[in-house]
């Protein structure tokens, strides 16, 4: 069965069922009112160039079963569609647009689009407003400008003169930190999509952006920042080459992102595809990553701004995806002291990254950093080097990483500081290619995690596996074709896992209260 999972003015999306990740069992074809429109091989599809207030029919014909099914829907209603060259935008990639980009959304009636036809929109910073559509069309590219000196420092919040109430405007890696504004940005506004198949393009690489950043005067922008909002959705654009994060909503809620591409060099520092902080119902759905650092990482602040702005990251869905070239393929923290509940990763595929499913956190998060009601599933990995990490020896990000309340072994008293992770439970998952181990989870000797339950999971190693460290830790040594190994876990369960590979012994355990392993191969 197919299920509509966005519908706006002038595109759609579409999720098949099934069990497959990523990739559909069988290519299919798309016809749109009759009439053939392309093939596709993946769980998600879309159209694009719709006409609003609509009625459609799609159908889809899958190869060899000659199976059809049948989808009808109606695009949604808009005031008014705008071409963003009228407001005097040239589109040469030389001429600077800025001006007339933020005019056309300042003048741009509720209910509207603005539509960008193909060309280079050189531009500082936008700022976006509520209950608008930004359409870039196929070859249409919002590119960053290279001018440093022109991209506006965001206060970490500003002071009310007459109330003084503190509001809340930019932060990064869990701080209130003044920041550089982002390419695209919204703050405290609600009803924005931005959609299409066209570009918004950081531009990164041809700044400085990229070299001797932590001399700046405030923290680099993202490509697409989300301050308090409410109902911002992504749907079909290309994100690239991000000044750091490409994509940051940030205390936000009912984010929805279907069907994007987020790219960066695999070496660019700290481009991360999307990093959710402290958000309410997000949807990443049928999007591809290939990015220098995390994929997708889920935050929820450091102790400070927990304390004083708590809020949880709470009812992520993560389906359907492709992650390349990443430290992570998932993450979970490590800034997250607000905790992290309800959250769903599922028919995901990752290929060649440092890491598959990895959770991250460390002494100093403090007591409500819990990770609560965390589903992983159905995933399918080849050439990840570590498929799974759990490591609450985190030493990165934080100006004390290297001292001893970090990295010392034996167990600390237990404080406000102390962070506590629960039950995890990794289910349904093949990985090929490994080399460094097949899963390394780490607990604090004064904080075990309670529980990890492992099942359905077969892990091979490559033939020509190289030594690596399977976490970011002070005191680190380097593994090759390690199999399973817990450390301050309370509660083990092994079932119908299969290893294949493994140099040593395929389980060490050390520090547990219960090991059960059932159906538990190596070979």
């Amino acid at each position: 069965m197919t299920h509509t999972i966005y519908n706006g003015s002038s595109s759609a999306c579409f999720l098949l069922d099934g069990d497959t990740p990523y990739y559909a069992k069988s290519a299919y074809t798309v016809f749109v009112n009759g009439e053939e429109c392309f093939r596709r091989d993946t769980n998600v599809f879309s159209l694009f160039g719709l006409t609003p207030d609509t009625e459609y029919t799609v159908a889809i014909r899958f190869d060899g079963s000659g199976a059809e099914e049948l989808v009808k829907f109606k695009t949604g209603g808009e005031t008014c569609c705008v071409n963003v060259r009228d407001f005097g935008a040239v589109g040469d990639g030389v001429h600077e647009d800025t001006a007339a980009i933020q005019a056309a959304i300042g003048f741009l009636p509720e209910g509207g689009r603005l539509w960008f036809p193909a060309g280079t929109y050189l531009s500082l910073p936008l700022c976006l407003k509520s209950h608008i559509t930004l359409d870039l069309d196929e070859g249409a590219t919002i590119l960053g400008s290279t001018d440093r000196a022109r991209y506006p420092i965001i206060p970490s919040f500003t002071v009310d003169p007459v109330t003084g109430k503190e509001t809340l405007q930019a932060g990064f890696e869990g701080q209130e930190l003044d920041s550089y504004q982002s390419l695209i940005q919204a703050s405290y506004a609600e009803d924005i999509a931005i959609v299409g198949k066209g570009t918004i393009d950081g531009n990164g690489q041809n700044g400085d952006w990229w070299r001797d950043f932590q001399s700046f005067p405030a923290r680099r922008p993202r490509v697409i920042f989300l301050n308090h909002t409410d109902g911002v959705t992504l749907h079909g654009v290309t994100v690239k080459n991000g000044p750091s994060w490409h994509i940051h909503p940030f205390y936000s809620q009912n984010f929805l992102m279907v069907d994007c591409f987020v790219t960066a060099p695999k070496d660019s520092p700290n481009t991360d595809g999307i990093d959710p902080e402290s958000c309410d119902q997000v949807g990443i759905i049928g999007c591809k990553f290939s990015v220098g650092d995390d994929c997708i990482a889920v935050k929820a602040g450091k102790l400070d701004m927990a304390l004083k702005h708590k809020l949880p990251a709470c009812r992520h869905n993560i389906s359907n995806c492709l992650m390349e070239f990443g430290h992570g393929a998932v993450t979970l923290g490590s800034e997250l002291s607000a905790g992290i509940k309800d959250l769903s990763v599922s028919r995901c595929y990752f290929h060649a990254t440092d890491r598959g499913l990895r959770i991250k956190t460390r002494r100093g998060r403090g007591k409500d950093s819990v990770i609560d009601n965390v589903r992983f599933d159905n995933i399918r990995m080849d050439k990840v080097l570590t498929p799974i990490v759990i490591n609450m020896w985190y030493n990165c990000c934080d100006p004390d990483r290297f001292e001893e309340y970090v990295w010392r072994r034996d167990a600390l008293p237990v404080d406000h500081r102390t962070p506590h992770l629960g039950s995890f439970a990794f289910r349904n998952m093949e990985c090929t290619g490994a080399e460094v181990a097949a899963c390394y989870i780490d607990g604090l000797p004064e904080s075990p995690i309670d529980e990890v339950t492992l099942e359905n999971i077969s892990v091979s190693f490559a033939e020509d596996a190289k030594p690596g460290m399977p976490s970011m830790k002070n005191q680190n040594q380097e593994q090759c074709r390690l199999g399973l190994y817990l450390d301050n876990v309370k509660k083990i369960y092994v079932k119908n896992v299969k290893l294949h590979g493994v140099e040593g012994k395929a389980l060490v355990a050390h520090h547990y209260e219960d090991v059960v392993t059932e159906d538990f191969e190596e070979n």
